[in-house]
C-alpha cells in the first residue's frame, strides 16, 4: 500500500493540478506502471477540488476536516474509505503549517502526523535558485515529527533552471526531488478552470484531466513516489453500521451543471439511513421525479440564469410541491434557486419563488469560512433521529450573495454563533416543510443531518397518512 499527503509552502502553488495529475496517472497507468486503485482525500471544506479528484481517480473523494470531526473520527474516515485502495492520496489546503490557531492543531502537518503520512511538498519555484535550500531546511526543522519525503518543483523556467535547483537541493538537503514540472501554458489554463469550473459543469473535464495526467506522469518519477510512500501497515476500517430496516423513502436530488456540491459521505449517509436517491436536472427536466423529499445542494446557479429561468415548468412544479408540503432541504445555491429572483452582472432572472426574497450577487464574499450554529426550537429535524438536539453544529459557508427583502416575521432554523448565514444572526429560512440555509452541513458524529432529514421525511409521510406527497398536479 502507498499513502501520502501533498502539501505546499503556500496556497496557489499548483498542488491541486499536481494532485489531479497524480491521481489520473496512477489510476490509469502511465509509463509502464500498472493501473492502481487510488482513493483521493481532500483536507478541509471544499467541493470543487474533490469533484476533479473524483473524476481523476474514478472513486469518490472524501473530505477530512479538523473543524468538523474529532481526531478519532478522521482516522476512522481515512481507514473506512482507504483500506481497500492501493494508493491513498490526500491533498492538503493552503501551506503545510498554515492553520487557524497558533499551535497548528488543524494544519496539513497535523493531519499528516495524525494519519502517519509522509509529505510530498510542491514548491512554486518561479524566481528561485539557491534560496530553495533554506526554505526546505526550514520546513524540515520547524517540526521534526513531520517527514518531508520528497519535493516536486513546479512552474520551472526551463531545463537550466531545473538543473540549478536540483544541484542546490542535492548539495544542501537530504530531500529527494521526485518531480520537476515546467511552466506550461496548457496547465496554467487548466488550473484556472479548476477554480472557476467544477468538474460536473463541463464535458471538457475528462479531457483536461487526461492532459494533466500525461504531463505530470512525464515530469514526476512515479516509481520514486511509490517507493517513498510505501507502507506495510494496513488500514483497519471500523465495523459497518447495522443495516437500516425502516421503509425506504425516495429523496429527489438536484444534480447537474448548476448544482453539484454534495459531500460523498453525505450521500453515503443518506443511503445508510434508508434514502433511495433519484437525481434530476434543473436545466432539462420538466418535472420533479416522484419523491417523498427534496434536496437541492450548492452550486453556481448565477452562472446558469438563462437555463434555470427558461425551465419554467420545473420551477412551477417545485414551488407547487414545496407549498403542498414536500419536505425539502436546500443549501446555499439551492436557497438561491428557491428565491424569487437572482440578479447578477446586470441580469435579473426569475427563480422558483417559494422564498419571498431576492438574491443579489456581490463582488466580495458575504459569508466565508467556518460557522457555528445553534438549532432553534422551530427546527423541523431538531428532535428527529439520534443526536443531542442542543449541541452546537460546526459547518461552513461560502457565498457571494445576499438574500434581500425577507418579511420581518421570517422564521429561522438556526441562531448563528459564528459566521454570517442569512443576516449575520440567523440562518435556515423555514417555510412550509422547507429548510433553506447558506450553511453547508456535513454528516459527522456531531451532525448526522442525513439521518435526521430522512427521519423527518418519514414522519411527514406518517402525518399525511399516504404513500407520498405528489410532486405534480
Amino acid at each position: 500500500m502507498h499513502r501520502f499527503l501533498i502539501s505546499a509552502a503556500h496556497k496557489s502553488s499548483g498542488k491541486t493540478t499536481i494532485s489531479i495529475g497524480l491521481a489520473a496517472a496512477l489510476s490509469s497507468g502511465r509509463h509502464g506502471q500498472p493501473a492502481r486503485s487510488v482513493q483521493p482525500f481532500k483536507k478541509g471544506p471544499d467541493y470543487i477540488d474533490p469533484l476533479w479528484l473524483s473524476v481523476a481517480a474514478g472513486r469518490p473523494c472524501y473530505n477530512l476536516d479538523f473543524f468538523i470531526s474529532p481526531d478519532a473520527e478522521l482516522k476512522e474516515q481515512f481507514a473506512r474509505h482507504g483500506h481497500d485502495a492501493e494508493v491513498c492520496l490526500v491533498e492538503g489546503n493552503k501551506g503545510l503549517y498554515d492553520g487557524l490557531d497558533l499551535q497548528g492543531s488543524n494544519s496539513n502537518a497535523a493531519l499528516a502526523r495524525l494519519l502517519d503520512l509522509p509529505v510530498v511538498l510542491v514548491l512554486d519555484a518561479r524566481g528561485m535558485t539557491r534560496g530553495i535550500a533554506p526554505l526546505i531546511l526550514g520546513y524540515q526543522a520547524f517540526d521534526r515529527n513531520i517527514r518531508i519525503a520528497g519535493v516536486i518543483l513546479n512552474r520551472l523556467g526551463g531545463r537550466r533552471h531545473e538543473a540549478k535547483l536540483r544541484a542546490v537541493i542535492e548539495h544542501y538537503t537530504d530531500v529527494p526531488v521526485i518531480g520537476a514540472v515546467q511552466e506550461d501554458a496548457e496547465l496554467a489554463l487548466v488550473e484556472r478552470h479548476l477554480g472557476l469550473m467544477p468538474a460536473n459543469e463541463t464535458a471538457e473535464a475528462e479531457r483536461h484531466i487526461a492532459a494533466i495526467g500525461e504531463r505530470i506522469a512525464d515530469q514526476v518519477d512515479l516509481d520514486r513516489l511509490l517507493a517513498i510512500s510505501h507502507t506495510d501497515t494496513a488500514l483497519v476500517p471500523p465495523a459497518p453500521p447495522a443495516p437500516n430496516r425502516e421503509k425506504p423513502v425516495r429523496i429527489a436530488i438536484a444534480r447537474d451543471a448548476a448544482f453539484g456540491f454534495y459531500y460523498a459521505d453525505d450521500l453515503d449517509a443518506l443511503a445508510a439511513a434508508g434514502a433511495q436517491t433519484v437525481y434530476f436536472d434543473t436545466l432539462t427536466d420538466a418535472r420533479l421525479p416522484p419523491c417523498d423529499g427534496l434536496l437541492i445542494g450548492g452550486g453556481f446557479p448565477e452562472c446558469f440564469l438563462d437555463g434555470l429561468e427558461a425551465n419554467a415548468s420545473l420551477r412551477a412544479d417545485i414551488r407547487r410541491a414545496i407549498e403542498g408540503g414536500l419536505p425539502t432541504y436546500a443549501e446555499c445555491g439551492g436557497l438561491m434557486y428557491l428565491a424569487r429572483s437572482i440578479e447578477w452582472q446586470g441580469r435579473r432572472a426569475e427563480m422558483v419563488g417559494v422564498i419571498p426574497g431576492d438574491i443579489s450577487m456581490h463582488a466580495k464574499p458575504v459569508g466565508r469560512g467556518y460557522v457555528i450554529l445553534e438549532a432553534n426550537a422551530e427546527h423541523p429535524w431538531r428532535q428527529a433521529a439520534t443526536g443531542v438536539a442542543s449541541a452546537p453544529l460546526h459547518a461552513h459557508e461560502f457565498h457571494y450573495s445576499s438574500l434581500d427583502g425577507l418579511p420581518a416575521d421570517t422564521r429561522y432554523a438556526y441562531t448563528v454563533r459564528r459566521g454570517h448565514g442569512v443576516d449575520g444572526k440567523h440562518d435556515g429560512v423555514l417555510l412550509h416543510r422547507l429548510l433553506a440555509s447558506y450553511t453547508h452541513l456535513r454528516a459527522t458524529t456531531g451532525c448526522d443531518w442525513p439521518a435526521k432529514f430522512v427521519q423527518h421525511v418519514r414522519a411527514c409521510l406518517t402525518t399525511d397518512t399516504k404513500e407520498a406527497i405528489p410532486c405534480s398536479p
